[in-house]
């Protein structure tokens, strides 16, 4: 009797748990996987063999249209948009665009006029304060652009922008530096990239931590591409101009 009890028993705890993890898996595959997993098939397909597929390839230095407000700030494959989730609970805050060449060689560009600072510990990083955000003039905004090192934290960024550089005027297309695959711990590489990202003002002339993305805004009406990982679950973004 003790022992079918027992048996009873474990057989309701045990059925409830199973119906909870089959119900947190699904969620986590619906809410991470079905997006990122056909975008990272592609962002691997790219690393991979780059020559295979061209028409992937963004140009640097164009506007999509003559009304775009943003230089397209690098030659490469756009593959991670904003808001992608390439892992569960992680929410990218802006886009990774991958060269087809190897580290240090792809040129990075001002995406716009502004105000470029470089913080004396950013060995990889830089970052631009647009006074008047070309979508919302009343409102300041900041472009974030890192990942612009080697493996071991050898920066790529020119010579005229060192470590505590501050409030320097740069016109858009300037030469910014390089695309690397630093990811902040030496020896840990990402893929060769850069993260670029729209991030927002705190109010007071500061700019607000990019690691966080509703400290971002969406790119897409910047370069008028569809880089909103929410909206688009599929689709290269690319113009040929």
């Amino acid at each position: 009797m003790k022992k079918s009890s027992s048996v009873s028993i474990l057989k309701w705890f045990l059925i409830p748990l199973i119906l909870i993890i089959i119900t947190s898996l699904i969620y986590i595959y619906i809410q991470f996987g079905m997006g990122s997993s056909s975008r990272t098939r592609q962002v691997i397909i790219w690393i991979r063999n780059p020559q295979s597929h061209p028409e992937w390839k963004m140009e640097s230095n164009i506007r999509c249209t003559e009304s775009t407000p943003f230089l397209f700030p690098t030659d490469g494959y756009i593959g991670y948009l904003w808001d992608d989730s390439f892992r569960p609970g992680h929410r990218h805050q802006g886009i990774d665009i991958f060269t087809d060449q190897q580290s240090g060689e792809t040129p990075v560009f001002a995406a716009h006029d502004g105000y470029l600072t470089r913080l004396s510990d950013w060995k990889s990083s830089l970052i631009i304060r647009i006074p008047e955000d070309p979508l919302s003039p009343r409102d300041q905004i900041w472009i974030y652009y890192t990942h612009l090192a080697d493996s071991k934290g050898s920066s790529y960024i020119v010579s005229d922008f060192p470590p505590g550089t501050s409030e320097f005027f740069v016109e858009e297309g300037t030469l910014l530096g390089y695309q690397g695959n630093y990811s902040g711990t030496p020896g840990n590489p990402t893929g060769i990239h850069l993260h670029f990202s729209i991030v927002k003002d705190d109010g007071q002339g500061t700019f607000l931590n990019e690691l966080k993305i509703h400290n971002t805004l969406d790119p897409s009406p910047y370069f008028d591409l569809p880089l909103n990982g929410n909206e688009n679950q599929n689709e290269i973004p690319v113009c040929t101009n």
